[in-house]
């Protein structure tokens, strides 16, 4: 071996240590979002509630509605646009937003495929934390990020980063284009009628079995 392929060799050596460092020395906040995502993979690859899709979906409701905060999803996405809501406007879009993330987060995990996820970082800074994944799949890689917030002693999510795009700055973005182009009501009733789209696609799907 020469002197070029030793030191390449070494390099590889330390990288695998360290990601396997990573791993094992976890925190307590990427093993919670472990254990989340892990009853997530579990729900989905049941093989007794694919055949009840109606069921596995409100499984995963479940187990995704305790590890989101909706709150905070909501007042980043609106932005300076939620200060300007009534109390009964910001319950009622939290509720319409939980549920198109619920129906559209579910609806994508539906379609895993024994990919592989590595837990292959985590940041701290006082109450916010970043853990970093990345889903192994046969046609590559795909980064996905996890923004969390501590509040009243649990790290909850509050943002997905995949492949380096905010789902929340892209929300926030929408939101404000349609609330200035057209109106805050208008906001509503598209999101409404996103929501009643996927929950009419999940009906047909579990009519069709």
């Amino acid at each position: 071996m020469n002197r070029k392929n030793v030191w390449a060799y070494i390099l590889f050596v330390v990288s695998l240590f360290w990601v396997s460092g990573q791993v094992f020395a976890q925190s307590q906040i990427t093993a919670d979002l472990k254990g989340t995502i892990d009853q997530v993979l579990e729900i989905v690859s049941d093989k007794d509630l694919k055949k009840n899709p109606t069921l596995r979906r409100e499984k995963l409701r479940n187990v995704i509605g305790l590890r989101f905060n909706y709150k905070q999803m909501v007042m980043r996405s609106l932005a300076k646009n939620y200060k300007n809501r009534s109390e009964n406007e910001r319950k009622e879009f939290t509720m319409l937003f939980k549920k198109l993330l619920e129906n559209s987060y579910a609806s994508k995990i539906e379609n895993y495929r024994n990919e592989t996820i590595n837990y292959v970082g985590e940041q701290i800074k006082g109450k916010y934390a970043l853990v970093k994944t990345q889903i192994v799949r046969k046609d590559g890689v795909i980064d996905v990020d996890y923004k969390m917030l501590k509040e009243n002693g649990q790290w909850l999510v509050y943002d997905f980063v995949i492949e380096g795009v905010s789902l929340i700055r892209n929300y926030r973005s929408q939101f404000s284009k349609i609330i200035s182009t057209e109106s805050y009501a208008t906001l509503v009733s598209k999101l409404s009628k996103k929501v009643k789209d996927f929950e009419a696609k999940s009906l047909v799907e579990a009519e069709n079995l």
